[in-house]
């Protein structure tokens, strides 16, 4: 009889898997071993021993640490502020950065005016683009304003092309626009694959750190908002971006998420106008409305993007529901933590949403992901059930808890400094701020801030410190 098929050899006579623990074979490599279920003792029978590697050449030799030189490794600014920021300072020669954003957000048009920028200041830019044609990245440059003598215009899809190019024009700084449409010529599969774009990266990695080029690759994302290829591609490099903004609106944010040279949580804003992109170095006025008399049903918070603190307006609208079950819907915010904030408002501060529809949105487009904005989101919600505006002078920053707790946040300094640089007068605040001494106890803030503020314990508290309930 046949053995199964788990424990038979594989065809053409190769050896079969087995488990160095037990001795289970298996016809194929398994994480995890079928009989004693331990993980990765699954190995090949007979696979062959690497070789011995022998001593060869090194391309410098080891010197103390502290007498290595760091001038070669200081940064260069971009000539966009809001950049450098994120960055660390600027671009660092030899240095891979990887850009990735939606298809239509503006990755291309940032990047050329960081190539232009960069010529203008005597670097010798090259831009090698493998998804437009140069007589289309020359019409954009013609609009944007990037028209600089310095900056060098390719368009070439396969890698030995790129480095011919590199020869021949010797760059300081280079753009590939986009990794995904680059080829390697020794490599099988369509570019985009995962071995093409692991090829690729490493390729150009090795010419940045040989050539001294920083070198910054465009990157596409996939449906879920991930960066479309291996995971190894973000490891390739020394850091990686994030490039998102809303399609309805102009507003652009570049996010560090790795930096092997400064902050990796820094944020930069930028604005896409019809002469290309500028950036914002205060955008909190973008998600802030303007209203001539108080409305009901808004409230301001202040959110921590990265390390920059930004004002933004929540604001709700609830009004009765003919249907069975009434509709909850959200814009900017997270639909589960809105949903919470709505249950405890009913079973905590004794508000009926049971029977009424609640729309819940923020201004401006921009997307509020930490729970600093659960309070904001209650006194909304309270204000447009009672049809009482609050001070619009006020802003509120906490976590509500499922027991009606308002919590503690972190940054609550920078925040309310932000919030009275621009000319707010009261403060709704967490009552359990932590007594240490870098942390500032609520008259002391007042002291400090000019802002009148309202330590809040639970969220009934916080409604009457609104003038809701």
């Amino acid at each position: 009889m046949a053995k199964a098929a788990g424990q038979t050899r594989s065809k053409a006579g190769k050896s079969p898997f087995a488990c160095s623990e037990c001795g289970w074979t298996t016809a194929r490599w398994a994480g995890r071993c079928g009989e004693c279920q331990a993980w990765g003792t699954v190995a090949e029978v007979g696979a062959p021993k690497a070789a011995r590697i022998t001593a060869g050449p090194v391309s410098s030799p080891a010197m103390p640490i502290a007498k290595v030189s760091a001038i070669e490794a200081e940064s260069r600014p971009t000539g966009l502020g809001e950049l450098d920021r994120v960055l660390g300072g600027g671009v660092v020669p030899g240095a891979v950065i990887l850009l990735a954003g939606e298809p239509g957000v503006g990755k291309s048009t940032l990047l050329l005016e960081v190539a232009a920028q960069s010529a203008r200041h005597g670097q010798r830019t090259l831009y090698v683009s493998g998804e437009e044609s140069a007589a289309q990245v020359r019409l954009r440059a013609g609009r944007t304003d990037a028209l600089v003598d310095e900056l060098y215009l390719a368009a070439e899809t396969d890698m030995s092309a790129v480095i011919g190019q590199v020869d021949a024009v010797e760059p300081s700084f280079l753009v590939i626009d986009s990794v995904q449409t680059m080829a390697h010529p020794d490599v099988d599969g369509a570019p985009g694959g995962v071995t093409q774009v692991r090829e690729v990266t490493g390729a150009l990695v090795r010419l940045a750190k040989e050539r001294n080029i920083a070198v910054v690759l465009v990157g596409h994302v996939t449906k879920e908002g991930a960066i479309a290829g291996p995971r190894m591609l973000e490891h390739l490099v020394d850091v990686v971006l994030a490039f998102d903004g809303d399609k309805h609106s102009g507003f652009r944010m570049v996010r560090a998420t790795k930096n092997r040279f400064g902050p990796s949580d820094e944020v930069g804003c930028f604005d896409m106008v019809d002469t290309g992109i500028v950036e914002v170095s205060d955008p909190t006025g973008l998600f802030v409305s303007e209203h001539a008399e108080p409305v009901a049903g808004t409230c301001v918070t202040v959110m921590m993007e990265g390390r920059r603190p930004l004002l933004a307006e929540v604001q709700a609208l609830v009004g009765p529901s003919a249907a069975p079950q009434p509709r909850r819907t959200t814009s900017g915010l997270e639909s589960s933590r809105v949903a919470m904030v709505l249950a405890v408002l009913g079973n905590r501060a004794g508000l009926k949403l049971t029977d009424q529809e609640v729309y819940v949105a923020t201004v401006g487009g921009v997307k509020i992901s930490e729970p600093v904005a659960d309070l904001s989101v209650a006194i909304a919600v309270a204000s447009s059930v009672t049809d009482k505006p609050i001070h619009p002078g006020l802003i509120a920053i906490g976590e509500v808890g499922l027991a009606g707790e308002v919590r503690r946040v972190g940054g609550l300094e920078k925040r309310l400094a932000e919030a009275a640089r621009l000319g707010f007068t009261k403060a709704i605040v967490p009552a359990d701020v932590p007594n240490r001494s870098k942390d500032l106890k609520p008259l002391d803030m007042q002291a400090k801030y000019g802002l009148r503020v309202f330590a809040a314990g639970d969220i009934r508290a916080a409604m009457h410190a609104a003038g809701i309930l």
